[in-house]
């Protein structure tokens, strides 16, 4: 009787073995890498060498080097002024811009704004630090005819600016300086601030202060007031203002606001 046939030994042959996964280029351990290295510059505040990255993440300086051209080519990382440090690039910002102003959360934080315009009778507005401008991440209007309309996504000046002045006055010291040198400082009114001395000592009484003025530095006729919104580790994220034409808001008047928008700042880091 003839014997049955035997399977093929390729057929029954054992299957070749999977890669390990943090053996693959952009895997989940190159991935991981990539996002604790955002995490760290975004949690400084301010822009960090190649030796300062690695040393940190306790990575190869190869292998972090390689890891800043790769965030690099894809705007998650950008060159800083002296070219030798790195800090967060567009893309990155830009995540950041639309999971602030996502879904639930951005209607929990759109009414905390809301509930201060009717508290203090003026517009207010939500914003960040985009590189060397502030960005506006929210904004709620005062039902007035007479109003200044600037739409979410809009860029406006840090040194002339509440705001602006605000993330200055509240970063480290020589991040600040470095940062003032490269501003051009634009005269936009008679009250703006021109030279880097002056902005020196303003960001100092800021610092001091805990908020900001606005004196018609930015747009004649306009005043505002800010203050800083931190995260639940104390890093400034945000910026809360109010602001109005002095006809209907001068100065004193928006200072009396500054304890209503601390207290609107407080409630939008539960949102953070």
């Amino acid at each position: 009787m003839p014997r049955p046939a035997r399977t093929p030994a390729a057929v029954i042959a054992a299957p070749s073995p999977v890669p390990s996964v943090a053996d693959e280029p952009g895997s989940g351990s190159s991935a991981e890498r990539s996002l604790r290295l955002l995490a760290l510059l975004a949690n400084e505040g301010r822009a960090l060498t190649l030796a300062e990255l690695a040393a940190q993440l306790g990575l190869p300086k190869g292998t972090a080097h390689r890891i800043c051209t790769q965030l690099l080519a894809t705007g998650f990382l950008a060159r800083d002024v002296d070219e030798r440090s790195f800090s967060v690039g567009p893309a990155l910002r830009k995540l950041a811009f639309d999971t602030l102003n996502h879904g639930v959360v951005r209607g929990l934080r759109h009414e905390v704004l809301s509930e201060l315009v009717r508290q203090v009778g003026e517009t207010c507005n939500l914003t960040t630090l985009d590189g060397a401008q502030v960005l506006y991440l929210d904004r709620v209007e005062a039902q007035w005819p007479l109003r200044l309309t600037l739409d979410v996504g809009s860029h406006v000046p840090l040194h002339c600016t509440a705001s602006g002045k605000l993330f200055l006055a509240l970063m480290p010291g020589k991040e600040r300086d470095t940062l003032i040198d490269k501003l051009p400082l634009a005269r936009m009114t008679a009250n703006t601030i021109t030279t880097a001395h002056a902005l020196r000592a303003e960001c100092d009484a800021i610092a001091a202060g805990g908020y900001s003025c606005d004196r018609e530095e930015f747009i004649a006729g306009l005043v505002a007031v800010a203050v800083p919104v931190h995260d639940a580790a104390g890093a400034v994220r945000a910026a809360l203002a109010v602001h109005a034409p002095t006809a209907r808001m001068s100065m004193d008047d928006a200072m009396k606001r500054i304890d209503a928008l601390k207290a609107a700042a407080a409630k939008i880091t539960a949102l953070l």
